[in-house]
């Protein structure tokens, strides 16, 4: 029997789970095809870290280096520091018996724990299960129904002033250093000659390094910050914390900083005693002077620097004062730099009005990319949903090609000197001359996925007819060993199927790419890792109104698949919105598409023709679910969620009923109980909803919060 594993993981799409899982395993289980939870979600993995729980993310480690492995991976937290402590806090009113996060560990016990727990910090279970590239696109279907129903998208004004803001020198772009391993090597990364970190390296392996220069970076947050008062902009700041999760807390911390200046200097002292970490944010500056004597004192001169206007911030919720210097996983770039583009250049202020900013992005590498879209914006105006044409990606990502610089190979200098990185025999491959407080981080790409994303990416180009761009810089040391790769494995492509390919720096692969899309023509981005992350959620939340409706495919090195189910970043709000009204407004449209890609391979390999009726009928119930328009509404009172899986059911049996006498009748009960069901599922909405925890929900009340309409459980359950 096949077998999907399905992830348990967090927030808005796991609450969807407790609904839509049962009736995907009925279907299922009448074309022989077997579906499993597996709990990778924070929760479950701060558990297993602390020897509470099962590691089940290790299990599908081992799953995705198999041939037979079939994952559903849902968006799960990358979760900051706050996040981390807030899920153990809950765990340990759960009744487990762990410990706190130790923030400045003291005895090797505590640093042991956090060494434990910081497995779990940001990008936790990518890496794990990223065995092979991906593969990011719309389905044609979806994105026909964006065109013929396209959402608004805020003008640009005339005279424009926003823009994008970044260092000019002293950045990770300026500094960067690369190198193509000759050999198998063991590397060592030290500092003036103390050693930090070693590790395997294989030949043909691509490793760089680079570092950001801390005090180039304070006077460059400083600059923009005096540049945005005198122009007149909301200042907003766009890093990824959650995945970069050494250096961007850094540079956050120095965000904060620069931004309260005043208010640092003045208290100084203070926060020193009480352990305040700027690198946290103001979120949890004021949960640290809850100890304070100068509480209120303090709690007045920050609200005084936010209210005064000197410039504005950009706000988070603007009704509570919480800026997006509150929290780093509230500024998750990817997330917060397309609003901007769709509202006109735009943010929200702390009246709650939408005013014009400067996007501060301190490094080059990608910053140009961003600025360069805006820019054309402000020139060309805003884009045409209804003819804009579509940019899909295929992104390198596989044997853990982050290009982060991710822990563990990220590292705040911790005095002046000199940063190396020597191979086994004594070698300096690569040298950086640092200052205390500099962030130094070190990535590295194997030769067995550079090959194979090069390989994907000529296929996608050869099966779609359209042009292929490799966003790669030839002035960055790491772009250029990587533009040398393609040069190398390109070409055997090239002779047996031509197609037309570009290699681009980032701020010219947007250009051309702009002016495709302004045409109503396709391109396909062929990225590294970061652009693959960025531009992912850029194009489809310009083109579709959201991420989550994109296809992520990740054809495994071993021969499975990895089938992604979209974005998370608005998760938190659908769960407080649930929790308070009973309203659930996540969309699964994600979950749908990766499901039929899911059983879609399983015929292919198979040939099994149950599968096949499965997938083209859940590909009939996928077009009919936008085609009526089935997707849940934003607001209480609406139908939610929950609606949105009965209906896809509906479509999903009738597609099923015309060639089996089983799902005929299931289709029946649904279509003539629609109207019970529905008042059955609406019921429950402007209800307050108690599931038992956030990180952790308790089953029993998830689902049964989940699955309000008996009549509807009652059909599904008999299937």
């Amino acid at each position: 029997m096949s077998k999907i594993v399905w992830s348990k993981i967090d927030e808005a799409p796991a609450l969807a789970t407790y609904s839509l899982f049962p009736i995907v395993k009925k279907f299922l289980n009448s074309a022989g095809v077997d579906i499993e939870q597996s709990d990778i979600s924070l929760a479950g993995r701060v558990l297993a870290a602390m020897g509470k729980g099962e590691d089940e993310l290790a299990k599908l480690g081992e799953l995705v280096l198999k041939p037979e492995a079939n994952i559903i991976k849902l968006p799960n937290i990358s979760a900051s520091i706050p996040q981390l402590k807030a899920c153990i806090a809950e765990l340990q009113s759960q009744g487990f018996d762990i410990p706190d996060y130790p923030e400045e560990p003291q005895t090797e016990e505590e640093k042991e724990i956090q060494a434990k727990y910081s497995t779990c910090l940001g990008s936790a279970v990518n890496p794990v299960l990223r065995e092979g590239n991906s593969d990011r696109r719309a389905a044609e279907a979806v994105k026909k129904f964006a065109q013929k129903n396209p959402h608004k998208l805020k003008p640009f004004a005339p005279d424009c002033k926003a823009y994008v803001a970044h260092m000019n020198d002293g950045d990770f772009y300026e500094n960067e250093q690369s190198v193509i391993m000759d050999k198998d090597s063991k590397l060592t990364i030290s500092l003036n000659g103390k050693e930090l970190k070693s590790f395997d390296v294989e030949d043909k392996e691509v490793v760089s390094s680079t570092f950001m220069n801390a005090k180039a970076l304070s006077a460059f947050l400083k600059q923009t910050i005096k540049d945005a008062e005198e122009k007149g902009l909301l200042w907003s700041i766009h890093l990824k914390a959650t995945m970069m999760k050494v250096s961007d807390p850094i540079m956050f911390g120095h965000a904060v900083t620069a931004f309260f200046e005043d208010v640092f200097a003045k208290y100084a002292d203070e926060f020193e005693k009480i352990g305040v970490n700027p690198d946290l944010g103001i979120g949890d500056l004021l949960k640290k002077i809850e100890k304070s004597d100068k509480k209120e004192e303090i709690e007045a001169a920050i609200k005084e620097v936010i209210l005064s206007g000197k410039p504005n911030i950009a706000m988070v919720d603007s009704d509570n004062l919480i800026t997006n210097l509150h929290f780093s996983n509230d500024i998750i770039i990817d997330a917060s730099m397309p609003p901007v583009i769709r509202e006109g250049g735009k943010m929200w202020n702390k009246d709650g009005e939408l005013e014009e900013c400067v996007a501060v992005i301190p490094d080059r590498s990608y910053a140009t990319m961003y600025s360069e879209m805006l820019e054309d914006c402000k020139v060309n105006g805003q884009f045409d949903v209804t003819t804009m044409g579509h940019v899909s990606n295929v992104g390198l990502m596989a044997k853990k090609a982050e290009e982060y610089g991710s822990h563990p190979f990220t590292f705040r200098c911790a005095e002046d000197g000199v940063m190396e990185v020597k191979d086994a025999d004594g070698n300096v491959l690569m040298s950086h001359n640092v200052e205390k407080g500099d962030i130094w981080r070190l990535y590295k790409a194997k030769d067995v996925a550079i090959k194979d994303w090069i390989r994907l990416a000529h296929e996608r180009g050869k099966l779609t007819g359209d042009p292929i761009v490799f966003w790669l810089d030839s002035n960055r040391a790491h772009d250029a060993n990587m533009i040398k790769k393609v040069v190398e494995y390109l070409p055997s492509h090239l002779e047996k199927e031509p197609i037309e390919y570009h290699v681009m720096a980032p701020k010219q692969a947007m250009k051309f790419t702009l002016r495709r899309t302004r045409a109503g023509l396709n391109t396909i981005s062929v990225t590294g890792n970061v652009l693959r992350d960025y531009l992912t959620d850029l194009f489809p939340i310009l083109e579709l109104g959201t991420s989550a409706k994109m296809m992520s495919i990740v054809p495994l090195l071993a021969g499975g698949g990895l089938f992604e189910t979209g974005a998370g970043g608005s998760a938190p709000k659908h769960v407080e919105q649930f929790l308070k009204e009973g309203h659930l407004r996540w969309d699964s449209l994600g979950e749908f598409l990766a499901l039929a890609e899911s059983l879609r391979m399983i015929y292919n390999k198979t040939g099994d023709e149950k599968v096949k009726a499965v997938c083209e009928a859940l590909d009939k119930a996928n077009e009919a679910y936008l085609d009526n328009r089935k997707e849940p509404g934003r607001k209480v009172g609406q139908p939610d969620n929950k609606a949105s899986h009965f209906y896809l059911a509906m479509y999903w049996a009738d597609a099923l009923g015309e060639n089996d006498p089983k799902f005929a009748e299931v289709a029946k009960q649904l279509k003539e109980n629609e109207e019970k069901i529905l008042e059955e599922l609406l019921a429950v909405e402007g209800k307050a909803q108690d599931i038992g925890g956030y990180f952790r929900p308790d089953d029993a009340k998830a689902e049964a919060a989940m699955r309000p309409s008996q009549t509807l459980n009652g059909i599904i359950d008999s299937i």
